[in-house]
C-alpha cells in the first residue's frame, strides 16, 4: 500500500499534539473563517478589505478574525488606524488549500458524466 500522507517525523510528535491539533480542526469548521483563511493565504488584507472578499459584515468578519488570532491561525499589526491580518504558518496555509481544492475536486466529479453509464 503506498503512502497518500506525508511523512511525519514520530518522535516530535506529543499527546498533547492531539488535542491542539482537534482545536485547530474545530477552528476551521466555520465556513466563515475557512473562507478567511483562503483569503489571507493570498495575501495581507485589512478587516474591511477581508468582509468584502467574503460578503460578511464588519461586526462578523471581525469577530471570527478575533477567534483566529487568539487561536494562533493569523498574526496582526498596525498600521496607524488599520489593523492588517495575514496568515503566516505553511501548516495553515496547506490545511485550508488541501480542504478547499478536495472539495471542489468532489463537486466536479460529481457534476462530470459516469463514464460507467457512457453518459
Amino acid at each position: 500500500m503506498s503512502r497518500l500522507v506525508s511523512v511525519v517525523d514520530r518522535d516530535r510528535v506529543v499527546a498533547s499534539d492531539f488535542a491542539d491539533a482537534a482545536e485547530t480542526l474545530a477552528m476551521l469548521g466555520s465556513p466563515i473563517r475557512t473562507h478567511l483563511l483562503w483569503v489571507l493565504s493570498q495575501g495581507e488584507r485589512d478587516v474591511t478589505g477581508l468582509a468584502e472578499a467574503i460578503g460578511a459584515s464588519l461586526a462578523t468578519t471581525s469577530h471570527h478574525l478575533r477567534r483566529m488570532r487568539a487561536a494562533r491561525l493569523i498574526t496582526s499589526r498596525a498600521d496607524g488606524r488599520h489593523q492588517f491580518y495575514s496568515v503566516d504558518d505553511p501548516h495553515v496555509v496547506e490545511l485550508i488549500a488541501q480542504a478547499v481544492d478536495h472539495h471542489a475536486d468532489l463537486r466536479l466529479r460529481a457534476a462530470a458524466p459516469s463514464r460507467t453509464t457512457g453518459e
